[in-house]
This record gives structure tokens, sequence and C-alpha cells, in this order.
């Protein structure tokens, strides 16, 4: 494309110059003859008062003398015989005598140049002939400078005509090349490929385009990660189930090898959820669904629970879901991050351990407590990370991020603190407004939310462990 543009610019100004430059030339040329032969005209019309006063020679010669420079070389003075005298041929003649008869000055053609012939009456009766050499040198005099000067320009206008047209070039080229580039990487699976959204107005756009393409695609990639991660670890519930329920089998050679089958599934399931979680690039989650009651769903969930709290032993404690309470999340979406919860409570606690769960509902948040009285997070910010767990085995970390990420989707929150009973308390600030993340919000709500008695504040005089 870019020798194409260069091609059509070198033609189209050749072309010009050429249709403009030719015609110039002609004219220059043609107002050099004119101005030879007006000079000729004027040198010749110098004597003519001269001849009409008298014929006498010595008069003539002096006259001829005082009217042209350098001597008689160029000009000359016929005068036929009449009245008794007889013919005056003054300077040197380049015209034969016959061809002097005219009425009318005109110009002849000689060896070396023209001859301008003035014809001029005189006082006997008869037509004088002043005859003015023009030679070929003056009649083409300058034009050779000016075709050169009209040649340099026209070159001149082409080579800058094809820096132009190279320059413009590049600007269209070098975008054109940027995009098949960052396709080649693109469909080689660099999916950080971008292209620069600049150049003309098309390749902007085709840029633009490719560029929100490629966003697309990330994003279609790491939903469907996150979705086979999500699912995975949706597993890890019935799971903990299973572990919790073999224990319970006896030392027969049947209870080890549902012993070993379970530790082999749970190995494979923390495999698919690290394998999804550690590809890359990473992107934000997707946003709530329709929306759910929070508190039929921990109603629901806590029946789950409840059965094998009671076999280890655990107190619990729900509060807060006497009346509905609707937020802006899919009940998928809240049913996976409670079972993440709860589920961390009875894989990370010991047997024994209370926790708790409850809900405040304001009007335009609502917070889900789970706390319990195990041995509490030594990190709670490593813990919180995303795709990072609490260091304990069998941990992805995948858990507090699904929890992170319910929380968020509506611009809420999640924070890791003591809890009352003793232990960890995680704090679940979902946003009913929608009006964008708590971030900007915390100083002012949480505060008057902490005053109005909404969220109990974290236990800040005991320190985890």
């Amino acid at each position: 494309m870019r020798w194409a543009l260069v091609k059509v610019c070198l033609a189209v100004t050749t072309m010009v110059v050429v249709a403009f430059a030719i015609p110039l030339g002609l004219v220059i040329k043609e107002m050099a003859r004119d101005r030879a032969f007006s000079n000729a005209e004027r040198t010749a019309a110098a004597i003519g008062p001269t001849l009409s006063i008298t014929t006498d020679r010595d008069e003539l010669a002096r006259a001829l003398a005082t009217a042209q420079t350098g001597g008689e070389e160029r000009m000359s003075v016929y005068v036929p015989a009449g009245g008794g005298n007889p013919a005056i041929r003054l300077g040197e003649q380049r015209v034969a005598a016959e061809k002097l008869n005219i009425n009318r000055a005109r110009r002849d053609e000689v060896p070396g140049g023209y001859v301008w012939l003035q014809p001029i009456a005189v006082s006997t009766g008869k037509i004088a002939v002043v005859e003015v050499y023009v030679p070929e040198s003056e009649v083409s005099n300058g034009v050779t400078t000016a075709w050169v000067v009209l040649a340099g320009v026209g070159i001149a206008l082409i080579i800058g005509s094809v820096a132009v047209a190279d320059r413009l070039g590049v600007r269209v080229v070098q975008p054109a090349q940027r995009l098949v580039g960052a396709a080649h990487e693109l469909g080689e699976g660099r999916l950080g490929a971008r292209v620069p959204e600049d150049g003309p107005t098309e390749l902007r756009l085709a840029a633009v385009a490719f560029n929100s393409m490629a966003d697309q695609v990330v994003q279609l990639l790491a939903n469907e990660r996150e979705l086979a991660a999500d699912l995975s670890h949706r597993l890890r519930t019935p799971l903990t189930v299973l572990r919790l329920n073999v224990a319970s089998l006896g030392t027969g050679t049947a209870a080890e090898q549902t012993r070993v089958a379970v530790e082999q599934l749970e190995r494979e399931v923390d495999t698919i959820i690290r394998t999804a979680r550690d590809a890359k690039p990473q992107t934000a989650a997707a946003g709530p669904g329709a929306g759910s009651d929070a508190s039929e769903v921990i109603r629901e969930r806590m029946d789950f629970w409840s059965a094998l709290a009671e076999d280890e032993g655990r107190k619990v404690r729900v509060a807060g879901i006497d009346r509905p309470v609707r937020i802006p999340v899919a009940r998928g979406e809240l049913v996976a991050a409670l079972d993440a919860l709860l589920g961390n409570v009875f894989r990370h606690t010991p047997e024994g351990t209370a926790f708790a769960v409850d809900v405040h509902s304001g009007e335009d948040a609502v917070i889900v407590l789970v706390s319990d009285a195990g041995p509490g997070i030594l990190d709670p910010e490593a813990a919180m990370a995303r795709g990072r767990g609490s260091g304990s085995d069998g941990s992805t970390g995948l858990g507090l991020d699904i929890v992170r990420r319910l929380a968020e989707s509506t611009g809420g929150d999640v924070r890791i603190g003591s809890s009352v009973l003793g232990g960890t308390e995680v704090r679940i600030w979902v946003q009913l407004d929608g009006r964008g993340p708590a971030e900007g919000r915390r100083g002012r709500g949480h505060r008057g939310r902490e005053r109005k008695g909404l969220v109990p504040t974290f236990n800040r005089s005991r320190s985890l462990p």
C-alpha cells in the first residue's frame, strides 16, 4: 500500500508538472522573442525623425551612429533613388535590395538570426527602410535559464510529493501492520496483545474494535476458568462431609479404601481448582444475578450443615433470618459463598468448635457475619489475597475469593477479623443500592451504621492467634 501511494502520487505530480511547465516554458520563449523584436523596433524608430527631415548621407550616417550601439554591424539604412539623388546604403545590409520594397514593418530570418525591417517615408516621396539585425542569442536570451529553473522546480515538486506520499503511506501502513501483528499474537495465545488506537479514522476504529474483541476473548476465557474453579470448589462441600463420615467407618479394608478414594478425589479437585486459578489473565467476576432471599438461603444451608455440626458436637447460633432479606445476588452464588465459609469452619477448626451466622439488614446494605470459636487466622490479608489459601494442606484459597467476588459484584466488600466467640469473623457487606464500590463510602456510611448498631465492630482488644 505504501509503494502504491508513492507511485500514484509520483504519476499525478509528474502529469501536473508537465502540464504546467511545458506551456510556461513556451510562453517564456515567446516573451523573449517579443522582447528582442520590440527592442529592434524601438531602435529603428529612433532614426525615423532624421529620415523624415533629410536624406543627406552624412546626416544619416551621424544619426545611424547615434541610434545604434556598438557600431553599424546591427543597423543599416536604405534610401531608394529619387529626385535626381542616387540610392543611399548605410551599414551592413543582410537583406537583398529587391526585398526592401515594403510598405509595412516585418521581420525576416537571415543566417545567424533575424532582421527587423521598418519602412519610413522620406522627403523625396520614397520609402526608406531601416534594417535592425537581431542575433539568435538575443532572441533566446534567458530562455535556457528559465527552463532550467522550471525543471528544477518541477523536480523539487516531484521529490517533495513523493516524500509526502511516503510519510502518508507510513502513517497508513504502520497501524495496519500493528493490527496484523496483534492479530497474529492473539492467535498464538498471547492474550495481552493490544493495538494503539491511533492513525487514520478507519484504522483507529479498527483498532478500537480489535481491542474490544480481545477484551471480550479474555473475559470469556476468564469466565470459563472461574466457572470451572467455582464448580470444582463446590464439590468440596460434599467431599468434606464424606471425609468426616469416613472417619466413623472404623479401620476395616472397605473403610481404608473409601478414605483413599476420598483423599484422591480431593486431590483431583484441588488440582482442577489450582489449574483454573493459575490461568492468566485474570478478570473481574461477573455481575450479580437476579437476586435472592438471604434468609431463606441461610436457613436452607444451615439445615444442611446442622446434621454434621451435631455429629461433631458443635454449637450453632443463627440470628436475623426471621424475615425475608432480599439481596442482589443470585441464589447459586450465595449458596456457594456460604458453603465455602461454613466448609472452612468444619475444615480448619477442631471438632466441638462453635460457630454462628448473623444477618443484619439496613436500608442500603445487608451484612452477613460468619464467626467461630476456633484458633483464628494468622494472616487475614494473605487469606483474602486472590488465589492464596491459609497455608494448610488441601486449601486452594478459592473459598474466600468466591465470597469476595460475590460482595464486590454488588459494590460491597469482605473483611476478616476476630469474633466475639474468640475465633475468626468473616463479614460480608452486600450493597443494595448499587452505587459502586463500598470503599468510597466506607468512611461515612460504615461508621454511621456502627453507631446505629447495624454492624457489630470487631473485637479489637483480642489479637488473632
